[in-house]
């Protein structure tokens, strides 16, 4: 019988595994602070983190924030990160994380649900697209001195 990926919760025993995930996007994520934002988030009503497992093996990871909106109802859900191992492009991985977030992000009231992604990640843009995101006003950021 052949194997098939499956999205599930994340497990502190992946935290090697999804940091390799986020490595793969060029940042200098470790196990080890995984493993720390994973303790994190135990108890948490607020945040998620999903991977895409095939066989024994993690080959993507979104992690969701639930944020509740102050001049509206409802949630804003904002996906802080989404990374598919390099091998695993285009074959349905970030579709698959992308359609587990909507659910758990309109299970938990979600008005809306947004990401951001670096202007040089020109894929990325077109999957959300894909996805049915559109890109909207702008961000401003000041970072900690």
């Amino acid at each position: 019988m052949a194997e098939t990926a499956v999205v599930r919760r994340a497990h502190k025993r992946d935290a090697e595994q999804i940091a390799a995930c986020l490595s793969s996007l060029g940042y200098g994520t470790t196990s080890a602070l995984v493993q720390v934002k994973l303790d994190g988030i135990d108890d948490s009503r607020r945040d998620v983190v999903f991977v895409c497992q095939f066989g024994d093996s993690v080959v993507g990871v979104v992690s969701l924030h639930a944020i509740p909106l102050f001049h509206t109802s409802g949630e804003l859900v904002r996906i802080t990160s989404l990374a598919v191992l390099e091998g695993w492009f285009r074959k349905g991985v970030g579709a698959m994380l992308i359609e587990a977030s909507e659910r758990w992000g309109w299970s938990v009231g979600a008005a809306r649900i947004e990401v951001t992604s670096g202007d040089h990640r020109d894929g990325a843009h077109r999957f959300y697209e894909a996805m049915g995101y559109f890109m909207t006003e702008r961000r401003f950021i000041k970072s900690r001195p």
